[in-house]
């Protein structure tokens, strides 16, 4: 043993090896290890749409705290899971009850694994992708007389009509019925993103928005 002794550290040199809590986390890493409520992993979305794609983002973040309420078009760079949850508040019984809302969307999830096996984050971006209605009409007015035409509809709100839809089809199936939110959630989903037209409001929706606009080009 010798007779030398160690120099403790000093405050300076402990301060120096303890992270800040201020800085901020790298980003690199937080996108590689985060996922959407903390079990689906977002980062291999595949998108068949091209022209609604670049309107659809999917993080594992499902609440920004508003950070983009008060800034125009902002909302694509909101996740798709978030804009999902805010659509289904916007009802007279959810109204500015998020924690609420983001649980439906939580359970809907499991449930929507349970039975495909498939990532749901996928199966929702299937899904809006699917229910994004093409066309639209509009009135037009010659005169006194009020005239349907026939219009595209710009790939931003196609995005929000399929989520219109899909929450009005939630919000239908369990309107003075024992079906959970959760599962008519997962119900509409699963059946959008099949493209079945006969089980799933939003697409029968679409298709008659379409039907409608054909018939006044």
């Amino acid at each position: 043993m010798s007779g030398e002794e160690t120099e403790a550290p000093s405050e300076e040199d402990v301060a120096a090896d303890e992270p800040d809590p201020d800085a901020p986390a790298s980003s690199e890493a937080a996108n590689e290890n985060a996922k959407l409520f903390g079990v689906w992993d977002v980062t291999e979305i595949a998108y068949e749409d091209p022209s609604t794609k670049r309107y659809m983002t999917v993080t594992p973040i499902a609440h920004t705290m508003g950070r983009h309420a008060s800034k125009q078009f902002k909302k694509s760079e909101i996740s798709l899971v978030e804009r999902l949850i805010n659509r289904l508040m916007q009802t007279d019984e959810n109204t500015g009850k998020k924690q609420q809302a983001t649980r439906i969307v939580r359970d809907a999830f499991d449930i929507i694994h349970e039975r495909t096996e498939e990532n749901p984050a996928q199966i929702l971006v299937t899904a809006v992708e699917n229910a994004a209605p093409r066309e639209e009409t509009v009135r037009l007015k010659y005169g006194g007389i009020s005239v349907p035409k026939a219009v595209d509809v710009a790939p931003q709100r196609r995005v929000d009509q399929a989520l219109l839809f899909i929450s009005d089809g939630v919000a239908n199936a369990t309107y003075k019925s024992t079906t959970a939110a959760a599962e008519a959630l997962a119900n509409e989903l699963t059946t959008a993103a099949d493209y079945d037209a006969e089980r799933s409001y939003s697409i029968a929706q679409k298709e008659e928005r379409e039907r409608v606009a054909a018939a006044a080009r």
